[in-house]
């Protein structure tokens, strides 16, 4: 039998966390922005399909960073 590979222990795959809609209600807040004009990522993305995401959810993404330790971002799952 096959061992199945985790992709999100891998070393270059930065963690990636569901958001939940209060959550992403304040992000809009936050930024004066809708849900249209964050960034995209991919429903069939190894990780977002991991995480069992739906169309319009956000996916918020914590990157190391060399100079501020880490850095957020934020994705709309789209089709």
């Amino acid at each position: 039998m096959k061992k199945e590979f985790d992709l999100t222990s891998h070393v270059l795959v930065p963690k990636h966390i569901l958001m939940n809609k209060k959550e992403v209600e304040e992000l809009l807040e936050k930024y004066k922005i809708t849900l249209n004009e964050l960034p995209r990522i991919s429903l069939k993305d190894p990780v977002v399909a991991k995480l069992n995401a739906s169309l319009d959810d956000v996916v918020k993404i914590i990157r190391s960073s060399s100079t501020s330790g880490e850095s957020e971002f934020y994705r709309r799952v789209v089709k």
